[in-house]
């Protein structure tokens, strides 16, 4: 008896561990897509600025690139070291062209890509990595405030 209950549970274990790899498998290539197609949508579950640490944010927030254009929505905590010739926007929001868009060679699991932007209030650098199961690291650089990162889904 005990020995019949062991091989159906190791069979249940194998079955699900199947399954987890095939949804794995799927998400990879919808993330390979993604990437080629440059037209993603990563929904931002945390920020970590530079200056006030690590913050859960609430599910509304996102970064999205739609072929040549990046539409950001996201919040911001820094230190401005010069102040913008416009009134300043809250947080980082705005739809922008492609300036620059480099796409490194995929390493492991993971895809990376550098994508540079200007509006009127400053020059950006986003640096986002998107792993093959969703998640999602950005790293922003303004040219005139603080780094700040976020965390996400895409």
């Amino acid at each position: 008896m005990m020995k019949g209950l062991a091989v159906i549970m190791m069979a249940m274990l194998m079955l699900v561990g199947c399954a987890s790899q095939q949804q794995l498998t799927e998400m990879g290539t919808r993330v390979d897509e993604a990437v080629a197609k440059r037209f993603w949508h990563i929904d931002v579950t945390s920020m970590n600025a530079m200056r006030y640490g690590s913050r859960t944010v609430t599910p509304d927030f996102f970064l999205e690139l739609r072929g040549d254009t990046l539409r950001s929505y996201l919040p911001y905590l820094g230190q401005a070291y010069q102040s913008p010739m416009i009134s300043p926007s809250q947080g980082l929001n705005f739809e922008a062209p492609v300036k620059d868009y480099k796409l490194s060679p995929k390493k492991g699991s993971k895809s990376e890509m550098e994508i540079s932007v200007k509006t009127q209030e400053d020059s950006y650098v986003y640096r986002v990595t998107l792993h093959d199961n969703g998640q999602a690291y950005i790293q922003v650089r303004p040219q005139h405030r603080d780094p700040i990162s976020f965390d996400g889904n895409l």
